[in-house]
């Protein structure tokens, strides 16, 4: 062990990482000892023991109550993916007596081709593997990787996030390119006829995600960039499962996606409708805690899989061919 995390474990207990949290949470001596349940004089004791064994303040105190430091926001970073990481122990633990191998929680966009594939080809491989899957915005699952409630995230490599504070302790891998996609009924046969301008489906009733959203600001520069406003969407929703029944019910409707949930809709009946000029949006990849330590086997081998569902056709099958023999 190092000698300074030796020196650490020696003078820090969990009761310490837990008041460090707690005050990072709610940010006064009082509501600090209120939720753990301790004196106010006990928890500035705990607090100058903290201190006193990191080398540093870790909070000033002032008028509104304790301001965390440069040295306390980085320790309870730290703190916080401690704890996150025993309270999952526990339930990993058993899963594992109730017949897991392995245990990986996955983060990850709301709808996805390419996810349910690797995790299959995951599951063919460590057919014990039990895989926890989260669905959500990618800020909020990669800020979900760093407190260790997550052992990886699948999601868009945003200009944004490549260049915030929080990809300092996540390393990152560009996987499948991206790019807006527009959908149709199946009964909506006319619309297949040829390749589309956006210009020529502005007058169409459009189903939307958010303006927020990536998939709707690139759907915004799509019209934007050929010199005209771009329409209002009929409908404005998030939900894969309501966009779906709306494209059945309703033929007349256009919608607009990310490749991935294209993918997924063309599968279950919809068409994918030829539209220029396209429009890329940024590459889907995997996002990881960055470590000394190396990564568990299940998180290797699902990074593995998704590099496979990645590759071109004729990668992924010399691939199979090669596992097979």
């Amino acid at each position: 062990m190092n000698p300074n995390a030796d020196f650490l474990v020696r003078r820090l207990r969990l009761r310490h990482l837990e008041l460090l949290v707690v005050l990072g949470s709610f940010g006064t001596m009082r509501a600090a000892a209120g939720q753990l349940n301790l004196s106010q004089p006990a928890i500035s004791k705990m607090l100058a023991e903290a201190e006193d064994a990191v080398g540093a303040r870790l909070f000033e105190r002032t008028r509104q109550g304790m301001r965390i430091t440069a040295a306390g926001a980085t320790v309870l970073h730290r703190a916080r993916i401690a704890l996150g990481e025993l309270a999952h122990a526990q339930d990993e633990v058993r899963a594992l007596r109730a017949g897991a191998s392995a245990i990986l929680r996955v983060g990850t966009l709301s709808v996805t081709a390419s996810l349910p594939a690797a995790v299959t080809r995951l599951r063919e491989r460590m057919p014990g593997a039990a895989v926890h899957i989260h669905e959500g915005r990618v800020r909020e699952l990669v800020e979900m990787l760093l407190q260790g409630d997550l052992d990886c995230v699948f999601g868009a490599l945003t200009p944004e996030l490549l260049n915030s504070d929080q990809l300092r302790s996540v390393q990152s891998e560009a996987l499948f390119p991206d790019q807006l996609c527009v959908l149709a009924s199946s009964a909506n046969r006319h619309m297949t006829q040829r390749r589309w301008r956006w210009v020529d489906l502005r007058a169409a009733p459009w189903v939307a995600p958010p303006r927020t959203t990536l998939v709707r600001q690139a759907f915004i520069t799509a019209y934007l960039d050929q010199g005209v406003d771009p329409p209002e969407p009929a409908i404005e929703t998030m939900s894969s499962v309501t966009i779906g029944a709306l494209m059945r019910l309703d033929p007349s409707l256009l919608c607009v996606v990310r490749m991935e949930h294209a993918r997924d809709e063309v599968a279950h009946g919809l068409q994918q409708l030829v539209v220029t000029p396209s429009i890329p949006l940024p590459p889907l990849g995997l996002f990881t805690r960055r470590s000394p330590v190396e990564q568990p086997a299940v998180l290797q081998a699902f990074a593995q899989t998704l590099r496979q569902v990645a590759a071109p056709p004729a990668k992924r099958a010399k691939g199979r061919v090669a596992a097979s023999s």
